[in-house]
């Protein structure tokens, strides 16, 4: 019986080096290969799950105050080392949640890396695709419907 060959892929991230306390500088990050990773949701990810291909990351101002070793604030800090988070776009690659499935497009928090692995994917929206761009769903089309769900 021959074994059937999963896909795989490289997955990049661009990961904190170290939290700071002043204006964030392209040195305070860092791009690092994840390594190979089977582009599937893996056993044991402690529920639905979506893996999706991300597209498109966002850049926003309050990811600043996420760089800081401050714990005050409504979002947790960044933690040195991992996946920078932000919100993204991306193509579903795989997903055991019922609500998605392989191809659609999805907008949420996403890492800032070629894959990442969605554990609340409640917390992710569909996207209709139009000739509207995918980027736009990250500016304010993506606030738009976070505020008017």
């Amino acid at each position: 019986m021959e074994q059937e060959r999963q896909a795989v892929a490289r997955n990049r991230k661009v990961v904190l080096r170290g939290y700071i306390e002043r204006a964030p500088r392209e040195d305070d990050m860092e791009l690092v290969d994840g390594g190979a990773m089977e582009l599937r949701v893996p056993e044991g990810a402690g529920g639905p799950a979506v893996l999706v291909k991300n597209l498109y990351l966002s850049c926003d101002p309050y990811m600043r105050g996420r760089m800081r070793d401050f714990h005050g604030s409504y979002i947790p800090p960044f933690k040195p080392g991992s996946p920078i988070e932000g919100f993204g776009v991306g193509r579903v690659v795989d997903s055991t949640h019922p609500g998605f499935s392989a191809g659609d497009i999805v907008s949420g928090m996403t890492g800032w890396e070629d894959y990442s692995l969605i554990t609340k994917p409640e917390q992710l929206r569909k996207i209709q695709q139009s000739d509207i761009p995918l980027s736009y769903h990250l500016g304010l089309l993506g606030t738009w419907r976070t505020l008017f769900r």
